[in-house]
């Protein structure tokens, strides 16, 4: 690794997704109720049918295998930043506590976990972030990879994420057969990130400086799928020069300087513009325009302020519209973006079970302290 990037082939050889790169064994990992821990880099593919590295976790739960083998829960983790230092596989708690609560009740649960960082997330290359393909594509693919790591792993998984990886889980439920012989059983979105056409003007009329973070972030992902546009162009000069500041600090650091900014400075740009950008955001972005065929449960906070829970339940409907019948909702009064991981926990694991064919052992919500 160098300066938090991980180091992978250069060429990169031309192999098939899913494929392993390399693997280092870290061990028992206490934080995880000593769930044995590997750090993973594999082959995807971006939005472009690109051959991608990707890094990430995989997580295997003590004690003797059950018959069949573990099944596997493919965890999508939400915004931590678009540095290489924030690539969840690089923190040990993988990016939050509220995440270490979240995949240590899913190992506890008797599933072996699979922790995608996504394209560009301490790998060569800008981060794609909300670019739906490249994300739902690396969540799937880190699954064929932990079958190579680990050929015993049963042959049902879930996808299951968390406000970015709530659009990662949902994206990756409408490429399901990437996994080859293994089966898609069902798929949890927790206040999955949608409407990325509002994302901008929303911001830059919001005048809350703290949310500008999501749209630089969107913005750098933008540059990184459409190289004709650049941050320099898209915002000038100063305001791309505060912007590449912040994208080199990580989400869990905190950003002191966003305090100081006028949203409405921070994104000089136009009408036209904001509709233009939001279109093609929302075109690669946006998870609610395919139908999904597996089981779906989607799950949203009543008290979220950075996914209005209007959002999730429009996406629901047009899940549904497009032919999406076995998708449900559960909405949680109080609980806040983060607040709603704890709360939702049970009825998360009831739903894996039902489609797993595994009989529920007792479960208790965990506090997430507000986001």
């Amino acid at each position: 690794m160098v300066d938090h990037t991980y180091r992978v082939p250069q060429p990169l050889p031309d192999r098939p997704p899913g494929t392993l790169i390399a693997a280092t064994d870290h061990g028992s990992d206490t934080r995880f109720g000593g769930a044995r821990r590997w750090t993973v880099l594999y082959h995807s593919v971006n939005a472009r049918r690109a051959d991608v590295p990707v890094s990430g976790t995989v997580l295997l739960p003590p004690g003797a295998s059950p018959r069949g083998g573990w099944p596997v829960v493919s965890w999508a983790h939400g915004t931590t930043g678009v540095a290489d230092s924030c690539a969840p596989s690089q923190r040990a708690n993988l990016g939050s506590d509220a995440y270490t609560e979240e995949v240590r009740a899913l190992l506890r649960a008797g599933y072996a976990v699979t922790a995608s960082d996504y394209p560009g997330l301490g790998t060569p290359g800008m981060h794609t972030y909300l670019v739906g393909a490249d994300e739902g594509n690396a969540v799937v693919d880190i699954v064929t990879a932990a079958h190579q790591l680990l050929p015993g792993l049963g042959n049902l998984w879930f996808a299951v994420g968390h406000s970015q990886g709530g659009q990662a889980a949902l994206f990756a439920a409408q490429a399901p057969r990437r996994t080859g012989a293994t089966r898609l059983a069902g798929t949890v979105a927790i206040a999955p990130a949608s409407h990325l056409e509002a994302m901008l003007p929303g911001v830059k009329a919001s005048h809350v400086p703290s949310e500008l973070s999501f749209a630089f972030y969107a913005l750098a992902g933008l540059s990184a799928t459409d190289t004709s546009r650049t941050l320099r162009s898209l915002l000038g000069a100063p305001a791309a020069d505060v912007a590449l500041r912040l994208l080199a600090q990580c989400q869990a650091d905190g950003y002191q300087a966003l305090g100081r900014l006028d949203t409405e400075q921070a994104l000089p740009l136009s009408t036209g513009q904001l509709s233009r950008i939001g279109e093609q955001m929302g075109a690669y972005g946006d998870p609610d325009r395919a139908a999904i065929s597996t089981p779906v449960l989607v799950i949203q906070g009543q008290d979220d302020h950075d996914v209005p829970p209007a959002w999730t339940a429009a996406v629901v409907q047009n899940l549904r519209r497009l032919g999406s019948p076995a998708t449900i909702a559960r909405t949680y009064p109080g609980a806040g973006h983060d607040q709603v991981l704890g709360q939702s926990i049970c009825d998360l694991l009831a739903f894996l079970n039902t489609h797993a064919g595994r009989t529920p052992a007792p479960c208790t919500p965990f506090r997430t302290d507000a986001g």
